[in-house]
């Protein structure tokens, strides 16, 4: 199954707080805060956002959405996967490297200072700039079923430092 129909996604899921799914604003974006203040979070990503000047953290909010948009793709792909018979394990390597296409979809946006943070991370914390394989996420979790659902979860921090909530949309 080709990964390349990510490529035009727009967001298409991208509602308001009063609609069920999608990529919700929850608030609005909390001003920057010094770069001296101590970051509360050991993800240096959302160290990173909460020093934005306001207009870079609504563009990374924007990017945060895009990407939201691009996991629901996923949701879909998983649906439609299922539907015509394939396997766990053929759905899950499809999801992961969707989510990795994604990642890659998203980083072009953003400045090469977010890039490097993010690869970085991922670099020290698995061995890949886009973060871990398809092998790497059955050898943590032991099942094809739960690499499937760890490829369509999105950073629960990164989402609240940017008041967003990814609400799964029905497939």
């Amino acid at each position: 199954m080709a990964t390349s129909s990510l490529q035009g996604t727009a967001c298409s899921s991208v509602v308001t707080a009063a609609e069920s799914c999608g990529s919700i604003i929850t608030a609005p974006l909390a001003r920057p805060v010094s770069a001296d203040d101590p970051c509360p979070s050991t993800d240096p990503v959302v160290c990173r956002i909460r020093v934005l000047p306001m207009d870079e953290k609504v563009e990374a909010q924007r990017t945060r959405m895009q990407y939201h948009g691009l996991l629901e793709d996923m949701r879909r792909t998983e649906a439609n996967m299922r539907e015509a018979g394939f396997t766990d394990e053929e759905i899950a390597r499809e999801l992961v490297d969707m989510r990795n296409q994604a990642k890659e979809i998203t980083r072009a946006g953003m400045s090469p200072e977010e890039v490097r943070i993010l690869e970085e991370r991922n670099l020290a914390k698995y061995g890949n700039p886009l973060g871990p394989t398809a092998d790497q996420l059955y050898a943590k979790y032991g099942s094809w079923q739960k690499v499937i659902d760890a490829s369509m979860r999105t950073s629960y921090a990164v989402d609240r430092e940017l008041s967003l909530e990814c609400r799964p949309c029905p497939a």
